[in-house]
Order: C-alpha cells, then structure tokens, then sequence
C-alpha cells in the first residue's frame, strides 16, 4: 500500500460510474491525469531485483552491530511534554528541560509508578508502562543555579539597586525557578513488527526508530557531552583539535537503530562538529582576530560573541550574550539607586555612576586592562546589564555555525581523518565504554546489542576501460591513471588568448612556456599568449569587484574586435574576494572562458590538472569510457537517453541574505556520457525542493531549466529526443524523498510542454553522501578496494532498490561508500546493469586522472551551484544569467 506521507497528493478514489455511462477513453498524452498516477504503481510494487552477481567477492566488516530481543516489555508509551516557565512562556532550550523532567521524576517517581523514562529534550517522552492517567499537570521548583538562566549580582540594567532587606529576600526568590509540566499520551508502540522482521521489516516502523533512537540521545545526555541529533560531543581533551582563530574541532559518535534487509542494527560511527574555544573571553576574540593584546582587538567584527554562553567569573552564574556596549567600561554609565532606599520606583534616590566603579568601589573586584574595553551586554536591549570583559568566560561545548577558513577545513579533515584499522578500534573502546546494554530503557524492552561487527558479502567491479588520444586504450590502476606518454581525446587548442595577473608571485613567462610544452604532450596547440595583464599596484586594496572592473578596463581597448577565447587569471590566494567578480564577468558578462590559478608554486601534477580544466572548458575531451566509443553501455547506448543530476547548494547561516542555488546538468552529444551541459536558478533559502524545472510564462513558451537541457540534448544528438531519461538527485534525506517526486512531476510536464505524445521511460536515483555507514575489509587493515558494492544486508528494507558502492580510493582516512536509491525504474535496469551504469559514470569525470567518489554529473551540479555561490557571496543575492558563449560549456570543469 502506498504511503500517504510519502505523496500527500495522491487524487481521490474514483466515484462509482452510474449504470448507462460509458467512460470516454482518454488518448495518449490527453486527459491522463496526475503525473503521479503513473509514478506511484511503480514505487513500492516495484519488484526487489535479483542481487548483483558481477566483480569479485569479497569478505567486509560493517559497523553495523546486531540488536536481539530477548524477552522484556513488547511496547513502548508515547506523550507529549510541555515544559512551560511560571508565566506561561514555553521552554525551548533542550538541556534545560532535560533537568526539569529529571527532577520531576525523582520528585514524583512514586506517583509515576517508579519506571524508566526517556526523553528527546523536546516534547517527545516514552515510558516503559502506562502513567496513571493519560493527562498528567505537575509543578516543578530548580534551582536557579541548576536551571542557569539567572541574572547578575549587580542589578546593572538601569533600575537602581535593591534595598539591603530587599536584596536578601531577591537573593533567596531568584535562586529559584518554578516550572509547569503537561503531560498528554499520544500511542501505544509495539516492538512486534521490528523483533519479527528476520529478513528485513517490510514497512516504516518510524515509531520504534524514533522511540529507540530517543533512548540512545537520553543515555548519551547523562553524559557531559553535547547532543547534536543522534550524535554526542563528550567534553575530554582528547577529543578537542585546534583550528587556529579560536575555533576547535571536536570529535564525537554517531548512534542510532537501522532497520535493513538483515533486521535491526545499532549503527555507530564517528562524527565531528566545530566548538568556539573555552576560556576567557578575551582569549577568544585575540586569536579569532589573530591580534596580540586585548587593545589591537577590532570590537566592530566581535558580532560573533552574540548568543555564546559566558559564566561570570565573580558570581558563577551563565548568561547568553547579548550584545555590546557604546562606550568604554569606564565611560559606560547607568542610574544606581541609593543604599537606605526601599522604594524600588523612587526615581529620587538614584546616583549615576560608571560600570567600572561599580564593580571596583561597590563589589570590590580589581578590573585591569577591560577598563578601557566595551562591556559586555547579558542583558535586553532596553534594560542593559553590562559586564566587564574580563570577568567573562565561554562556556565549553558552545557550536561554531559560520564557515570555516580553507585552511581550517584543512585541518580539521587532517586531524578527524582515521585510517580503517583505527577507526575500528576507536569505535571498539566508545563501544565498551558507553555500555548501551545496561541501559535502564534498553535491558527494559529487552534489547541487548552485539559488540561485534557485522559481516556482510560484497563485490568488487571491474573498472571500465578508458580511451585516450590516437585511439589508445588506457587501463586504470587502483581508480588512478596517468597520461604520461598520451594525448587527449579530443584536445583543443588555444590560439587567441591572455593572462591576467592580480598576483605578485608568479613567474608569468615561464608558466606560459612550461603550460605550452605540457599542452603539446597532451596534443594542445597552445601559442603564446596574445597580452599579459598586470593589475596596477595602486588598487590591490581597494574591493574586489573594483580591481576586476579596473582591470577589464585594461582589457577591452585591446580585444575591441573579437573578445579572447580564453582567459588565464592569477589570484594571490584561494577563495579570494576577487573570484566571485571574476567569474561573474567572465561568464555572465563577456562570455569568455578562463581559469583561475592560485598557486604560487606550480609543480608538474599541479599544471596537468590545470591543462584537464582549460581542455575541457574549451570543449575538449580528456579520456573517455571505451564502451561509449563501441556503444556497448547497456540499456543506454541503443536508445537515445538523457542523463540528468539535480541538486540544491544553500547559503551558510551566515549569510542569511543569500537565496539557495539549484543547479541542474544533462548529458549532450549522445551516445557520449561524458560531455554536460550546466542549468542554474535561485531559489528561496534553505528550500529542498527544485522550483524552476518547469516555468511556462505563456501557452508558447518555457523558461524553466528542464527545457534548456532537452532542447541542447536535442540539437547535439542529431536532433534526437531522448526516449529514457536518467536522473540522478542529491542532497535528499530519506524524509525528502517526497520532494522528488513532485521535480518529476514538473520534469514530465516539461517534456509534454514540448511535444504532448513523447512520453519518454525515467529511471530516479537518489544519491545519499551524508550517512554513518563504513565498509571494512575483514582479512586486511586497508581501505576497501575501488568498485566495492554491498546490496545486500545492510540496505535499506523499504526501498526495493538500493546499494553502497565506493568507486574510489580514499587517499586519507577511511572510505565512505555512496548510498543509491532507485525509487522508479521505467527502463528496467538489473542490479548489475544499474550498478556497473553508477560505477562507470565515476571514471567519466574531466576535473581529474581518477574515479571520484559520485557519479561526475553530480559533482557537476555541485560545483556548478557552488561556483554561483562564489559569485554571490561579493556580488549580491541576483544571479544574472549565463552568456551565450559559455552556456554550452563545462565551464564548471
């Protein structure tokens, strides 16, 4: 039966046909009703195929652990939680409701029948047996300390100071907080369904996931970690690794119940995540600005200090941040009410008197160097309560949310990397040390997990064989080939062109020479460049899309005719402030292909990447698969098909200005599957749904991404449309696979926008790279061999098709296998044919002499979405659309 979450637009059951009509049969492409209609038949009732049998066996380990049910309770019981503060004002902080449902239960753990509990922090709670009645009201008192949300010993928000009889009596109210508990039941949920699946469990059972995987967060919670999800931060040493500006990595686990093919499975891996650096606040902003002392710190760019976590280091309380003061502790004033005055409305008895004073005459703190530096604000806007800076602290545990440098992702991938061996044994102690089996919840139900690892057979696919220049055959070695000795497929050459030079490290002469010498090898023809331009000192400190206009001023006198077909660009950094500007008017401007170059010191392997970019921005090809030179690629080179990827890039939280990107890339020039065509649109931010495949402005015409795509397939392929149409879609959670369906949709009436009877066959793979799945040989202490596939087992019990497959060789740490999903398959691929279609569409990417880890025409879309991203980021959130010159391009390349 098909699930109504999974399409909400299903249409209505048909109405019973009186007797005497008879029903009009609709015609092809006429009155066929909701494209879902025809999607939805063939999604869940899709036939299991036969596992692969192609490639070598072999023998792996998988950190998936076994679950058994040995007797214990057979259902678990659902009930909302609300938490609210005296006032009425719900609670939302996770921690802090934690400790009050804590308390409840050692409070009230009699009346609520002395059992175990576990609790999501939200308003999910499950307990092993029946609360004595089904709605439950409880008041509970903290600890103002334990709940941390006080205010300071000083009252420094403008309203004077409390009488001393007041004082005491405030002292003794505020160390308390009085909370109100609802408790509502919701369900009943049976452990039946999950403890009979032996050979996988047919459906969802998203309540016992989610019920399981909410023990797990509640064990892990009682530990002093932070809880991000299914993962778990634990406060040690050990964990934490410096990435420089005050930022640390930290590493942590990933926990949490599958329900696969094989049954149900604890699955553990690791995880990292970025944490502001603990410790004096201060300490924080001179690293974060890379300045000596607390004076040289820019307090104009300390907006990253708003919503951290300080303890006072005066009064041991917490407070979140919330801005900034004006003026100088010793300058920042506010109105104390006299001593003697009980009155606390009495205006007349107030004296105005500096924060420093304050702090030093009346409480008695020495203040040293914070005297001369901005306050801190712990309280509102309009009643202030200003902190001197060196009396604050950053809590630990507190999540760095912007981006990170290019040099700290550096790190942090170097430092979080794990060989395999390693990584076993890391999981092997967090195994052992958070013992999951003496978990009250868990030895309830009767779970007990296995802590060895879980076997499972797979395969290894051969790799396809290449085909290179001169008709030569080219036979990869570990995922890895050289072009030493070769040429190109198809190389171009490059006769009318100029370097640009915004960099002072480059020796620009002997890179032409040594770029043309390699091109020769390669069988590019490449003469000398036409003009070198080099920015004028007096503007390297003005912006970035400044110095580019500059520089194009330089450019235009001398191409007035005809533009250069190729533009090469030396930048003094990576990510430079100048990429963006660059790449919007070269692209969407001009139309002119170029390459950007931030290296000062150029290498030989360095120049070969480069001279794989230029040959395919300019159209060429560096090697391709043999098997689309003889059309041997089943199901794909006798039929004319299309492959399309999709995908969404959104803008990092910090810059909530920015719209997300969608890029979608199709194939071109069938029976090739290796030449692209990129589409890009902006979309609302942080939206997972593509919009503008499909956008007819009038009954003529379509300005959609879809259309642009199947009209170039069209013209490329001897004006062929394409009969089957692959897709392949990225970035979707198993929750999102709706989203999907509903892009089909808009896919298919593109198509129809066309030509109302081509009805042509999809097949829809989604993608998943953000899983906790890891493959390990079980005889060797290496990374699994390139081309290792897994469809059995471990796969997803649901869905009828899908498989782990790891194209490549991971050069650092330990391979991550992509997960692929068929959701429709028209076409009617086997296992092996789908299997061998993804692994191939691995060695067809241009970029670089290896597989890569996803199929090409995914990494394309991502680069594409990312490369307008760039653009953005200097030049604004309107994204203008590509010249005509480069629109057919791989300019992503």
């Amino acid at each position: 039966m098909v699930s109504k979450e999974l399409f909400p637009y299903l249409p209505p059951p048909p109405k019973e046909i009186p007797s005497g009509v008879v029903p009009i049969k609709a015609e092809p492409g006429k009155g066929c009703g909701s494209v879902s209609e025809r999607l939805m038949p063939n999604f869940n009732q899709m036939n299991r195929p036969r596992p692969g049998v192609k490639g070598k066996k072999i023998h792996l380990l998988t950190n998936y652990f076994r679950v058994y049910f040995q007797g214990g309770i057979s259902q678990l019981y659902s009930y909302n939680v609300n938490v609210l503060y005296e006032n009425g004002d719900p609670v939302t902080g996770s921690n802090l409701i934690r400790k009050v449902i804590h308390k409840l239960w050692e409070i009230y753990s009699s009346e609520l029948g002395e059992q175990v509990f576990a609790s999501d922090g939200q308003q999910s709670l499950f307990t092993t047996s029946l609360l004595p009645q089904k709605k439950l009201d409880f008041t509970v008192v903290l600890d103002a300390a334990t709940s941390k949300r006080c205010k300071t010993d000083g009252n420094l928000s403008g309203d004077g100071e409390l009488s001393e009889g007041d004082q005491k009596r405030q002292k003794i109210i505020s160390r308390f907080k009085t909370f109100r508990i609802q408790i509502n039941f919701v369900s009943i949920i049976s452990f039946k369904t999950m403890a009979d699946g032996k050979h996988g469990v047919k459906s969802r059972n998203n309540e016992v996931l989610i019920a399981l995987d909410t023990i797990l967060q509640h064990s892990n919670a009682k530990r002093n970690s932070l809880l991000l999800r299914q993962s778990y931060f634990p406060n040690e040493m050990k964990n934490f690794m410096d990435l420089t500006g005050g930022i640390l990595g930290c590493r942590g686990f990933h926990s949490s119940f599958q329900s696969v093919q094989g049954g149900l499975y604890f699955n553990l891996d690791t995880s990292t995540t970025t944490l502001i650096q603990p410790g004096p606040l201060v300490n924080f902003l001179m690293a974060n600005q890379n300045v000596e002392t607390p004076f040289k710190i820019d307090w104009t760019k300390a907006k990253i200090l708003k919503n951290l976590r300080i303890k006072l280091l005066h009064s041991n309380r917490e407070h979140k941040i919330t801005g900034l003061s004006n003026r100088t502790c010793k300058e920042e004033k506010f109105l104390l009410r006299s001593r003697g005055s009980n009155n606390q409305n009495d205006n007349g008895q107030t004296v105005e008197i500096t924060v420093y004073e304050y702090f030093v005459r009346r409480c008695g703190i020495e203040l040293g160097y914070s005297s001369n530096l901005p306050c801190i604000n712990v309280g509102s806007q309009h009643k202030p309560q200003f902190i001197p800076v060196e009396l604050c602290s950053l809590v630990p545990l507190q999540r760095f949310k912007k981006e990170l440098s290019l040099h700290q992702r550096s790190l942090l991938v170097n430092n979080s990397s794990q060989k395999p061996i390693e990584l076993m044994k890391h999981l092997n102690e967090e195994l052992k040390a958070n013992d999951y089996n003496t978990d009250p919840m868990l030895r309830a139900c009767g779970i007990s997990i296995n802590k060895s690892y879980t076997e499972v057979e797979g395969r290894v696919l051969f790799p396809p064989q290449l085909r290179v220049g001169n008709k030569e055959y080219l036979a990869s070695r570990f995922s890895r080939w050289s072009f030493n000795g070769k040429k190109f497929a198809d190389p171009k050459s490059i006769e009318f062109w100029a370097v640009v030079n915004f960099s002072t490290g480059h020796d620009i002469r002997a890179f032409c020479i040594e770029m043309a010498k390699l091109g020769a090898m390669r069988g590019m023809h490449i003469h000398p460049p036409s003009f070198v331009f080099e920015e004028n000192a007096k503007h390297k400190k003005k912006p970035g899309s400044v110095r580019v206009n500059k520089m194009f001023e330089q450019i235009i006198p001398k191409f007035r005719k005809d533009p250069p077909r190729f533009l090469l660009c030396f930048l003094p950094a990576k990510f430079s402030n100048l990429y963006g500007p660059w790449k919007k008017k070269c692209l969407m401007t001009f139309g002119i292909r170029n390459q950007c170059i931030a290296k000062n010191k150029v290498d030989e392997t360095y120049l070969d990447n480069v001279m794989l970019k230029i040959n395919a921005k300019l159209g060429g090809l560096n090697s391709m698969l043999s098997a689309e030179v003889s059309q041997t690629i089943p199901l794909v080179s006798k039929v004319p098909t299309m492959i399309l990827a999709m995908g969404l890039t959104h803008a990092p939280s910090s810059r909530s200005d920015l719209p997300s990107i969608a890029a979608v890339v199709g194939s071109r020039q069938w029976p090739m599957i290796s030449y692209y065509r990129a589409s890009t649109c902006i979309q609302p931010p942080k939206t997972e749904t593509i919009h503008s495949l499909f956008r007819p402005v009038s009954d003529r015409e379509d300005t959609g991404m879809i259309r642009e795509l199947l009209m170039d397939f069209h013209a490329s392929s001897g004006n062929r449309k394409p009969e089957q149409i692959i897709i392949f879609r990225q970035g979707l959670g198993e929750s999102q696979f709706k989203h999907v369906f509903s892009e089909m949709e808009e896919i298919i009436k593109a198509c129809k926008f066309l030509d109302e009877t081509w009805s042509p066959k999809f097949t829809l793979i989604v993608a998943q790279r953000r899983h906790h799945t890891k493959l390990f040989q079980a005889n060797s202490s290496d990374n699994i061999p390139p081309g290792t596939v897994v469809d059995t087992k471990i796969c997803h019990a649901l869905y009828n098709n899908n498989f782990y497959i790891c194209a490549h060789a991971a050069r650092v740490g330990t391979s991550r296998p992509i997960h692929y999903f068929v959701l429709l398959d028209e076409i009617g691929f086997s296992s092996d044919t789908v299997q061998e279609l993804v692994h191939c569409l691995c060695y067809v990417s241009q970029r670089c002499t290896s597989a890569i880890s996803e199929v090409a025409p995914i990494r394309y879309a991502r680069l594409v979405s990312a490369q307008m991203l760039e653009i953005m980021k200097t030049e604004g959130p309107e994204l203008p659309m590509l010249h005509k010159n480069v629109r057919d391009t791989m300019f992503f390349c």
